[in-house]
């Protein structure tokens, strides 16, 4: 990370608390092994001035159903240690959460979800959508970290937009909050121009 980036660190619950509130950071790294970390989450998500930063859960090994449990408690990401490649990447991401939340739009339109197994394509419903990721509703039976194709065709646009996203949190058995990893052809430039006409 840059070096003009400036770090506060915390060992206990009640001093992550007291400093969110008051160094005001666009990011919390939480370890997942920290004593009440879904605790910690909730209420980072429950405070008004600390409801729209961004909050990444830092693991070790693989994916754990358990942790699912921090992305339903308001996470918007598990980070897996040690660091790699994709880190820079995904925190610039992490960091501008907070910033775009804004430019959430509510909508409603048709999205087919397609199996990594090649099956057929199962009918979904965008509920919100921003450049990074959408609210999706749907009967897939989607799990936190999971990838799933997307194909969409947002209102007046000339063509379909194909994305793999992630499952980055349940919202309900039925909705899911999906992060936009990787778009084919013009799609991020088609849905980009799709956001900013909205705004």
């Amino acid at each position: 990370m840059a070096p003009n980036i400036e770090r506060y660190f915390a060992a206990k619950l009640e001093e992550v608390l007291t400093m969110s509130l008051a160094a005001r950071p666009e990011l919390v790294l939480i370890d997942r092994d920290l004593p009440r970390a879904e605790k910690l989450i909730e209420a980072l998500r429950g405070d008004a001035s600390t409801r729209r930063l961004s909050i990444a859960v830092l693991a070790r090994g693989d994916f754990d159903p358990g942790e699912a449990a921090f992305l339903e408690a308001g996470a918007n990401a598990i980070l897996r240690l040690p660091p790699d490649a994709s880190w820079d990447e995904r925190l610039r991401r992490l960091m501008q959460v907070a910033v775009r939340k804004r430019a959430r739009l509510p909508v409603s339109f048709a999205v087919d979800g397609l199996p990594r197994d090649g099956g057929a394509a199962v009918p979904a419903m965008a509920l919100n959508l921003s450049a990074t990721g959408m609210l999706l509703e749907s009967s897939l039976a989607l799990d936190p970290g999971e990838d799933v194709g997307l194909e969409f065709s947002p209102p007046g646009a000339a063509a379909p937009v194909r994305v793999h996203g992630r499952v980055v949190r349940l919202v309900s058995s039925t909705q899911f909050g999906i992060e936009f990893l990787r778009f084919e052809g013009e799609g991020r430039s088609a849905l980009a121009r799709f956001v900013e006409m909205q705004r």
